[in-house]
C-alpha cells in the first residue's frame, strides 16, 4: 500500500461532521487513547464490497479509504504555527500507518468510513509518541 494522504482521503463534507460530532448518535463510535479521542463511523454507501480484493488486502481504489479529520484544540493551543505543527505530526503518522487499519492477509479487517482524531493533549508532544498513540489507535479500530 502506498504512503500517501490525496484530497479524498480528507473529510470535507459538514453534514458528515456533524453526524460524527451529535450526541447520542446511535452510528457513532468513540473511545480516547491519549493523546486522542478519536470518533468513527460507518457509512454503508462508501463501504468495501464484498469480493472486492479476495487477498484481504487495502482496497484498490482510492475513495474506499476512509476519509479523516484532524482537529486540535484552539483552547489548548493559541497559536497557529503550534496548531499546525501538531496536525502536520499527526497527519504523518497516520500517513505512515494507515495499512493498520486493514489488518493482515490472514485476518482482513473492514476500516470505517470516517475517522475523527480529537487532540486532547495540553502540551506539544513529539513525534515518535504521536506515531506510537497512533498505531495503537489504529489497531483498536
Amino acid at each position: 500500500m502506498k504512503q500517501t494522504f490525496k484530497k479524498s482521503e480528507r473529510l470535507c463534507s459538514k453534514k458528515t461532521i456533524g453526524q460524527l460530532f451529535q450526541k447520542g448518535s446511535a452510528t457513532t463510535r468513540t473511545f480516547y487513547l491519549f493523546p486522542f479521542r478519536l470518533l468513527y463511523m460507518n457509512d454503508p454507501n462508501r463501504s468495501l464490497p464484498a469480493g472486492d480484493d479476495p487477498t484481504g488486502g487495502p482496497p484498490a481504489r482510492v475513495d474506499l479509504l476512509p476519509a479523516i479529520l484532524i482537529s486540535v484544540s484552539s483552547r489548548n493551543f493559541k497559536k497557529a504555527v503550534d496548531r499546525n505543527l501538531i496536525r502536520r505530526r499527526v497527519r504523518e503518522a497516520y500517513r505512515k500507518n494507515k495499512a493498520l487499519l486493514f489488518g493482515t492477509t490472514e485476518k482482513p479487517k473492514q476500516p470505517p468510513s470516517y475517522i475523527v482524531f480529537l487532540y486532547t493533549a495540553r502540551e506539544k508532544i513529539s513525534f515518535e509518541e504521536i506515531e506510537k498513540s497512533m498505531k495503537l489507535a489504529l489497531a483498536r479500530i
